[in-house]
């Protein structure tokens, strides 16, 4: 994302979108902790955006080394939770001018992140192939693809890739810039195919954002929501990049914007989060420090 988020912008997107669909959020999201009455939990899923590691000074409200220490905070909080699985939702690390000093980056914050959960997924964001290509990046965290879906219990998730530019190319050695975000139309018709192919209660995973225009959001992002909405299978979406706490249902989508782990100084200024599906297909994200809590039935 760009190096200039003004949070105050977010926040103020966040109340208007509040006054304008305040019936909507009021029936469908809680902001209290518990499942719903009867209902245990069928999978625990951890999920964190936005930690930026790099090993260099602060830069606006950027913390960069402080990650280190955020990630040990919330490895001792989800260590124990009994995750299923671990999603990084983009932007693990921050650009650097040179290919070893990235992956230097990479190695050193992969290592804790690994820590927490044997079943790990990482989303590609912007940050992450600044400088790296795809395939460096991938090769060092050990996945396979950049975008791609599995299935756990009820339910199936998919992990979406829109680092590419305009003209189909992917991110790499610096031959991008944020703002020019796209889902290319080879993964379009893989994502419609995908999501015809399975019966189950689907969840996406995506760093750029899905849910609206502008420059934080992914520029076919129209298009991309149409296949969501005819699949009558997606149930959210979980994103980042624009490092704030945001939500908003479209056409019965729930569309949650997590809190970037980079932003602010100390401890309290930590933002990671445990989705849990229970067994009636209801989801709660438990937010802990600056992450916000939801519950949707």
């Amino acid at each position: 994302m760009s190096n200039s988020i003004d949070l105050s912008i977010a926040s103020e997107q966040t109340r208007r979108r509040f006054l304008q669909t305040g019936v909507l959020l009021l029936a469908g999201v809680s902001t209290g902790p518990a499942l719903a009455e009867g209902a245990e939990p069928m999978l625990r899923i951890g999920l964190m955006t936005d930690l930026h590691y790099a090993d260099k000074k602060p830069v606006g409200s950027r913390y960069y080394r402080e990650t280190l220490d955020k990630i040990a905070v919330a490895s001792g909080q989800l260590s124990g939770a009994s995750l299923d699985f671990l999603v990084e939702l983009g932007d693990f690390i921050d650009a650097a001018d040179a290919v070893d000093v990235e992956l230097g980056y990479l190695k050193t914050i992969a290592k804790p992140f690994a820590e927490i959960c044997v079943d790990r997924h990482y989303v590609l964001g912007n940050h992450c192939v600044d400088t790296l290509t795809k395939e460096e990046f991938l090769d060092t965290i050990g996945q396979e693809k950049s975008y791609y879906s599995f299935n756990r219990g009820d339910f199936h998730f998919v992990v979406l890739d829109a680092c590419y530019r305009t003209d189909g190319k992917p991110y790499g050695r610096k031959n991008s810039v944020w703002t020019d975000a796209n889902i290319p139309a080879e993964e379009l018709e893989w994502l419609a195919d995908d999501l015809n192919q399975s019966d189950k209660k689907t969840i996406v995973f995506a760093h750029q954002r899905l849910d609206d225009e502008g420059s934080h959001f992914v520029n076919n992002s129209p298009t991309v929501r149409k296949i969501l909405e005819q699949s009558k299978r997606v149930a959210a979406v979980f994103q980042g990049h624009s490092h704030a706490n945001d939500y908003q249902q479209v056409n019965g989508i729930h569309y949650c914007t997590l809190r970037a782990m980079i932003e602010q100084s100390g401890p309290d200024n930590n933002g990671f989060a445990v989705l849990e599906i229970d067994g009636n297909g209801g989801l709660k994200i438990e937010g802990f420090k600056k992450q916000a809590s939801y519950q949707w039935t």
